[in-house]
Parts: structure tokens; sequence; C-alpha cells
């Protein structure tokens, strides 16, 4: 069941995405050459709580930290760790944060250093993307139009559209109705919803270089490209207004 949120709700959770975009502003600051992905979330996690927040990754489905640092072929759920990030790896960084029993969430993907025209092309196109689907969400309009923004967008420049995860509402909890694929289905257009007013809805697309086949490394949290391709990760945390979407993690 989709659940449109009040205004004192939405007053929260842009209070939410505030901590959000502010703990992805140090991650993109400190992501450098030689740092460890242990680091970054143990930074960030200490900003979450003194910010009154709750790293909400922690202890999901025994989810082990508090942020998600998927490197290079890694698409999401990676693990930070005592890894070294190296000039030329690109770091998709997820963080979701609870504050005062709402959530926001949010990711990017930073470059590290020099990074190849490729892993350039696949950051700005999934960012792109992720802005169409964006312009998209406004009352009224279908749900299906802004997978269809992405999809459109991130083929048309000879990506793929990782299938197998998509994006979700969020609100009182994390995962929401409904979901929102980042390509159009028959499944998706059966069952199209229609945006309305005080929606609030995490996009966020994950594409690659290559085929968007994906498996899940043996950690049973990591996914990975199929063929070990570059993949990026971009999202926002967003709520549908008279006036188009407005983004809470900015």
């Amino acid at each position: 069941m989709i659940v449109c949120k009040s205004e004192r709700e939405i007053e929260i959770m842009r209070k939410a995405g505030r901590i959000v975009a502010d703990a992805l502003a140090i991650a993109k600051e400190i992501a450098k050459k030689d740092i460890t992905t242990e680091d970054i979330n143990t930074r960030l996690e200490k900003y979450v709580l003194r910010q009154g927040g709750i790293p909400v990754f922690k202890g999901y489905r025994g989810y082990p930290k508090s942020i998600c640092t998927s490197i290079n072929e890694e698409v999401v759920h990676g693990i930070p760790d005592e890894r070294k990030l190296r000039e030329g790896d690109i770091l998709s960084v997820d963080i979701g944060v609870e504050y005062r029993k709402y959530v926001a969430d949010a990711a990017i993907t930073i470059p590290i250093g020099v990074i190849s025209k490729e892993a350039e092309t696949l950051l700005e196109v999934c960012e792109e993307a992720l802005n169409k689907a964006i312009e998209k969400t406004c009352v009224n309009n279908k749900l299906s139009e802004v997978s269809r923004s992405i999809q459109n967008h991130v083929e048309s420049k000879g990506l793929s559209v990782i299938r197998d995860y998509t994006g979700h509402g969020i609100g009182r909890k994390m995962h929401e109705d409904p979901q929102i694929p980042n390509f159009v289905s028959k499944e998706l257009l059966k069952a199209d919803e229609i945006l309305l007013r005080g929606m609030t809805l995490a996009i966020e697309p994950m594409i690659c270089v290559g085929k968007y086949d994906t498996e899940v490394l043996k950690n049973r949290w990591t996914v990975v490209t199929k063929d070990r391709k570059l993949s990026a990760h971009f999202e926002h945390t967003v709520v549908v207004t008279e006036n188009g979407a407005e983004i809470l993690t900015d």
C-alpha cells in the first residue's frame, strides 16, 4: 500500500535528507587514493550519530555496516572493509538515515583520482538518468514514465540498466511501496501507478558498461556485474508536489 505523507512528515524527512546529503558530501571529500572504505564508514557513521540520526542500514537483515561502499564492478551492497581505494577506481557510496522515525536514502558514485573515459561517461550518464527521472516525477504522471526515462537515456548511450534491483517508496520504513524499476516491463505496465501529491520515493538508477546480469558474492551481500564490467549508482529521495519533485537529499 502506498502512503502519501503529510507536510509534517515531509518536514521530518527533509531533516533526514539533510543529514544524508551532508554525509555524502563528506564521503566525496575524503574518498581519495589509499583511504579504506572502513575509514569512510566510520567517519560517516559518527557524523550521522552526532546529528541525531540513526544509520538505518546497520543491522538491516543482518547487514554489518552503516553505509554501502561498492567499487568498480560492484553494483550495490558492497561492505566497507580494509581495502584501500586506488587511483582510477569508482566508488559508489549509499547511505540511509532514520531521523525521528522517518528515513531518507541517497547514493553517489565518486571518481578516485583520474578515471578512464569509459568510467567518466558511465558516471555522467547515470547521474543524468537520475535527473531525467526526477523531471518525470510529478503529480498525475505514471510511474512507468519515470522508469522509461531512465531506460531510454541509458540505452541511448550504449549502456545497460541493472534489472535485478530497483528504487522504492520510502518513509517510516526504508523500503515501502511502490517498487521503482529502472526499466519498463510488462509487469510494471500492468500495475502502473499514478503519482500523487505526498508520495515519497527513492529513485536510484544502477547502470553498467556491459551486460545487466548480476550475481552476489560469497559474503551474501555484495552485488557485482556478472561480466565484471564497471557499474555506477546515483540515488535521491524525493517527494511528489504540485510543482514536480522536491529533492530531499540534495
